[in-house]
């Protein structure tokens, strides 16, 4: 479901004519080694490819436009290997709606101490050029990402690969559609929000279906193929002993299966890559998507309860960030507060991502306390142990803001044999009592994406991207310095 598209990045290398063809020639030969050598050491998640060396303003122009009219181009990274005036870069600068990097770096490693002179000085300027760009960059308020230090060291070329990574999540922006089975869960509000302002934000289009919609789907899906998933489920999954022979609890998994199947035909149909239900609005259902929900979250679709569009299409932005591994949809739902030790326990009443399973998920069938449907098959597991982020979208009224915890996954203090539910426990940084009053005070919801493969950085740098606040509690936050900060938002945002 998340396929690896086509992009590549352009790599543009600042200069001017004041040098001479010969030193043109020489910043044009370092570059393509550079390409080369990320590309292939590096282990670029996609390829970089060097476009050329920008000498004036018309040339920049044109090759910024023509990147943003080019769909396989995710984004520029920049060098300025000599003194490039930052006059030649303004219009292109202004005109550019792709990411940028200024990739802050030079062609040699080391200075050559006995053979330095003034032809090497001239030539090889990037501690001069960059910080000249630089200075336009911020002068025009350009939204970019900087990375300083030489381009074979690997901490360099790692957060280059994690920049690509948010890249390709902000262009695919247009290409996250999200399907909503019902309607906001009634007097819930932080789930609700303006779907306009979100397609203009950042390129999601949300539609509402009526659950009839898809119960038509679901009844139109053949016995064979519920059969055969079903098989499948065999082979992935420990199932109840029960379901060995016909009855009702195999007919409830037949059931998810089937409701998988419609979910699935349906999306695919309409162009849907991610989705929302509603155990308010099930009105011809037999059972509340659960596995069902989990099995397509797995495959790379966003999803959401409570119609919590906004959290659906967030995971799947994250989903393609992070391929597809170790993220998924989580709520905060109950507290372990030993004095020194206290813990966040996340769940959701069926739906969590097997992709942060520890252990081999148990399919189990069980009352569900909501919803007034029969009982609905779910996948249960513990999570993995490892450090994660917890990450929320909220509407501020008319602006959005990101709030991003740091946090530590760890192993379940006792087994919890009634509890019939997917289910991670995490110590949030830094420290229980200030992460969790630091979240209620930046507004932060109770429906997240978790993950232990993106970072607050990359997410960070998506909110810069789009131009939305972003807030990240981690080690250093201070509640003092964060409720401040908070209220210097609302004044600037």
């Amino acid at each position: 479901m998340v396929a690896k598209q086509v992009f590549t990045f352009w790599f543009v290398t600042g200069s001017q004519h004041l040098y001479g063809n010969d030193a043109l020639q020489k910043v044009k030969d370092h570059s393509e080694i550079i390409v080369q050598e990320m590309n292939q050491t590096g282990n670029m998640p996609y390829e970089i490819i060097f476009k050329e060396v920008a000498t004036n303003s018309d040339d920049i122009l044109t090759l910024m436009q023509t990147a943003n009219l080019d769909d396989t181009c995710a984004g520029i990274i920049t060098w300025m290997h000599t003194f490039s005036p930052a006059k030649i870069w303004i219009a292109g600068l202004k005109s550019l709606q792709k990411p940028l990097l200024h990739l802050h770096t030079q062609f040699n490693r080391d200075i050559p101490w006995n053979n330095i002179d003034m032809d090497f000085m001239n030539l090889n300027q990037s501690a001069h050029g960059d910080r000249e760009f630089g200075f336009m960059a911020t002068r025009l308020n350009v939204k970019r990402k900087v990375i300083a230090g030489h381009w074979s060291d690997p901490k360099v070329t790692t957060k280059v690969k994690d920049w690509m990574k948010t890249a390709i999540a902000f262009v695919s922006g247009s290409q996250i559609n999200v399907a909503r089975f019902g309607d906001n869960m009634r007097n819930v509000a932080v789930t609700d929000g303006d779907k306009i302002e979100a397609q203009i934000k950042f390129g999601w289009t949300v539609d509402y279906y009526g659950i009839g919609d898809l119960v038509e789907v679901i009844k139109q899906i053949p016995e064979t193929e519920v059969d055969a998933l079903y098989r499948e489920y065999e082979t992935l999954y420990e199932l109840p002993v029960e379901a060995t022979e016909p009855g009702e609890v195999r007919e409830s998994i037949q059931e998810q299966a089937r409701i998988e199947l419609g979910l699935k035909h349906f999306l695919t149909t309409h162009g849907y890559t991610a989705f929302t239900t509603n155990f308010e609005d099930l009105h011809g259902m037999k059972q509340l998507p659960g596995l069902a929900a989990q099995r397509l979250m797995a495959e790379g679709y966003g999803f959401a309860g409570e119609g919590d569009w906004r959290t659906a299409a967030l995971l799947r932005m994250m989903k393609i960030m992070s391929d597809n591994q170790d993220t998924s949809f989580m709520e905060d739902y109950t507290y372990h507060l030993e004095p020194g030790n206290e813990m966040i326990l996340g769940s959701h009443m069926l739906e969590v991502c097997p992709t942060i399973a520890k252990n081999k998920p148990k399919i189990v069938v069980h009352p569900l306390s909501i919803g007034d449907k029969a009982d609905p098959a779910r996948l249960v597991f513990d999570s993995k142990e490892g450090d994660a982020i917890t990450v929320s979208l909220v509407e501020m009224g008319g602006r959005y803001r990101m709030v991003i915890n740091e946090v530590e996954a760890v192993a379940a203090l006792e087994e919890t044999p009634h509890l019939p539910v997917a289910k991670v426990l995490w110590k949030p940084a830094p420290s229980f009592q200030e992460a969790t009053e630091a979240w209620i005070y930046a507004g932060g919801a109770h429906h997240t994406v978790f993950s232990y493969q993106l970072t607050a950085t990359q997410l960070y740098d998506f909110a810069q991207m789009t131009d939305i606040e972003c807030i990240v509690i981690d080690q250093d936050t201070r509640l003092s310095q964060l409720r401040n900060e908070l209220q210097l938002s609302n004044k600037i945002w």
